[in-house]
């Protein structure tokens, strides 16, 4: 049996330039993929097209806005929910308090917080918005808004605690609430007179004159 000479076929398409070969035999063309319907449905999921369908919200929540009016506020928590969340707060306080005296064997503990020193916070916060915390010589920083707020919150704790208060405590909010409020006045009517008198305009007339 002769042997048959062994012949080596070229297939590649492109010569070493990159250009198409002449004689390079055509590409067969593929078969079309036959695409199942479940393919498909897959397929148009994938890319949507098009605002989508929000699903509906759970049909207890969806009843708590039915009754819930515009503007309304969410109904209270229970006084269950009231009980845990309270224990769950003191026992986290808890923690922290002996994680950070653990930390700091020297430091005292935070004092609790009481009436006295709810007003005294407030107090401080109107006078250093003010410009009471000013080192000497420093340009004093001033926030006419901030203080105002601050003022007109210890004004609301006069109001809503009217009656409710030993004679100590009221003294103390009332001096607070005075005071801040004088140096509210004294502070606008030095801007008023600075500012006056950046402009060469006659300084306005005086406030009301207070015997303190």
């Amino acid at each position: 049996m002769a042997d048959k000479p062994f012949v080596v076929n070229d297939r590649r398409k492109f010569n070493a330039d990159g250009e198409p070969r002449p004689d390079a035999a055509p590409s067969e063309p593929r078969p079309p993929r036959d695409t199942t319907p479940e393919e498909f449905s897959s397929a148009s999921h994938a890319q949507p097209k098009g605002p989508q369908a929000v699903p509906p919200p759970p049909p207890h929540l969806r009843e708590r806005e039915e009754d819930q009016g515009p503007g309304e506020l969410p109904p209270p928590p229970t006084a269950e929910q009231t009980e845990q969340a309270a224990r769950a707060y003191d026992a986290t306080v808890e923690r922290l308090d002996n994680a950070i005296h653990t930390a700091n064997p020297g430091m005292e503990r935070i004092p609790e917080m009481s009436f006295e020193r709810l007003v005294q916070s407030v107090y401080m916060q109107a006078i250093m918005q003010l410009g009471g915390a000013a080192e000497p010589g420093q340009q004093p920083q001033v926030d006419l808004l901030g203080a105002r707020q601050s003022i007109d919150m210890l004004d609301i704790l006069s109001a809503k605690t009217k009656g409710n208060l030993s004679e100590s405590e009221d003294h103390l909010l009332q001096s607070a609430l005075f005071e801040s409020r004088m140096g509210f006045l004294e502070v606008t009517q030095l801007l008023a007179r600075q500012a006056a008198a950046k402009q060469g305009a006659p300084p306005p007339p005086p406030g009301p004159s207070i015997v303190r």
